[in-house]
């Protein structure tokens, strides 16, 4: 049976918008209410922090396994996704296909969508849990690790996240205008992110513009004189953070060679005979790209190449070094490393040899970092995680966390999934075995609306991005992109409610 409408003034569906969890569509100045008996009829209310991967894994996990709960997504930026939309790669659209499911759980009949809300700010998480039975906090890690040397504040030297968030469209990102009127590049780092962004920064401009990144990086990237990449790693071959598939793509990558130190690598093969399968296929991808003569079809490409690209291992930065004017960065000094131990467990010794490399832009890809959002969440500032056991916060109870703000920054999408559906069990667990008093009734949205009303916020519908995601598509259309991303939240807020 199709959803009864009701054509109410816009006062009145405003307000309905909050007692029923209902989808809103707007039209000649009344708005038009779908509504979704469902949701009235769920007894349990669970409120998910963060529209990122964790937080919509959670809130699907808890719709498949519990049919008598309602699940409302709060999100800081009117759009959703998180990582998916401002951190995958945009030549890895295959990735970003995990927001047609993400879609489909907003759209459930028993989960609602609420973007532009910054929990922390515009409410607090103690009067989250004092309208829902349970609250889960997925906001995943939006600080940035410090090196910790100095220099790192010169001109020219950005952390991976707002580098990559810049090409991505985050709109705190949007001005960052990194310098890009240098040879030389050098990323701290050996992660999947730090292969992304040199590949970013080396990739042909004419297969970028086939993706969903930004104008406004497209031709800041366009104009790039950077040539060569360096991308450094603390300790060796063996312990590279990066996985095969993004290697193979540096390796792959037009116009380009590879820039290796053979002696990097020796008793590497030796170690082969020993690794897991996923490392030995890595390795010898490292060892054949390194070590061995290239065939003549390789050796031609490579030489014709006008960008380079190179590893370096056992180097840890010392201190970041300015230029002649003392504001912009020219090179930076790492000590040079020898490791002890083996495997995973072995650990970077500076021998006390120094090196210096020449370089116009330094990117720190040393790890993202979770920040506390409220001083009512109990925090680890030395993890940068949320205390939990099972995603059920320590001394907290009814209050959960999944994502990076549980574990930290680790794994790809599916790892987090895996987290999110363990942390998902544990509330559902806790909902049914009586952990939890569920026989009170709890307003959910209803009692957060007021709230935020009084407060002059106005939150973002799960129908409201979608006419932002129609304009985006329109604008990447006429460009011959698949979208063209809304960049300033006030735009993004003014397009959300024509």
């Amino acid at each position: 049976m199709s959803s009864p409408q009701v054509l109410l003034s816009k006062a009145a569906a405003l307000n309905l918008l909050w007692t029923s969890g209902r989808r809103i569509n707007r039209f000649n100045g009344h708005v038009r209410v779908i509504t979704r008996s469902a949701s009235s009829a769920a007894h349990q209310k669970v409120c998910v922090v963060g529209g990122g991967p964790a937080g919509f894994y959670t809130a699907q996990h808890l719709l498949k396994a519990c049919q008598d709960v309602q699940v409302d997504i709060y999100e800081r930026l009117p759009v959703p996704f998180g990582l998916v939309r401002f951190g995958v790669a945009p030549d890895h659209p295959e990735v970003k296909n995990v927001i047609s499911t993400f879609t489909q759980t907003a759209r459930h009949a028993r989960c609602c969508y609420y973007g532009n809300v910054n929990v922390g700010t515009d409410v607090s998480v103690e009067e989250l849990r004092e309208a829902y039975h349970a609250v889960v906090l997925s906001y995943g890690a939006e600080g940035n690790r410090s090196m910790g040397v100095p220099g790192e504040d010169l001109e020219g030297v950005y952390p991976a996240k707002d580098f990559v968030g810049w090409y991505n469209g985050l709109p705190s990102n949007r001005e960052l205008n990194p310098g890009l009127d240098c040879e030389t590049a050098v990323i701290l780092g050996q992660g999947n992110v730090a292969l992304d962004v040199a590949r970013i920064l080396l990739a042909p401009i004419d297969e970028l513009k086939k993706t969903d990144i930004t104008q406004r990086s497209l031709d800041a990237l366009a104009q790039s004189q950077v040539r060569r990449v360096l991308i450094v790693g603390r300790r060796g071959p063996l312990q590279i953070a990066g996985t095969i598939k993004e290697l193979r793509e540096m390796v792959n990558l037009p116009d380009t060679k590879p820039e290796m130190i053979a002696s990097e690598f020796e008793g590497v093969a030796e170690a082969l005979k020993v690794i897991p399968r996923p490392r030995k296929r890595l390795t010898e991808l490292m060892l054949k790209t390194a070590v061995d003569p290239p065939a003549e079809k390789e050796r031609q490409r490579r030489q014709a190449a006008a960008r380079s690209w190179g590893l370096r291992f056992l180097r840890s930065p010392l201190e970041v070094l300015a230029g002649p004017d003392g504001a912009r960065v020219a090179g930076i000094r790492l000590a040079v490393n020898r490791l002890e131990g083996t495997g995973d467990g072995s650990v970077a010794v500076p021998t006390g040899e120094v090196e210096t490399l020449d370089c116009g832009l330094v990117i720190t890809s040393i790890g993202y970092k979770s920040l506390p959002i409220d001083p009512a969440v109990p925090f680890d500032p030395r993890k940068a995680i949320v205390p939990n056991s099972l995603g059920r916060v320590q001394q907290a109870a009814g209050l959960y966390c999944s994502g990076w703000l549980k574990t930290g920054p680790i794994g790809v999408i599916a790892t987090t999934m895996n987290n999110s559906f363990d942390t998902a069990h544990s509330v559902v667990e806790d909902l049914t075995s009586g952990c939890l008093d569920v026989t009170s009734a709890k307003p959910g949205s209803t009692g957060i609306g007021p709230l935020l009303d009084k407060r002059g916020v106005k939150p973002v519908s799960f129908s409201d991005w979608e006419k932002i995601n129609q304009e985006e598509r329109r604008r990447g259309a006429a460009q011959g992109k698949p979208r063209e991303k809304l960049l300033d939240v006030e735009e993004m807020l003014k397009t959300a409610r024509t």
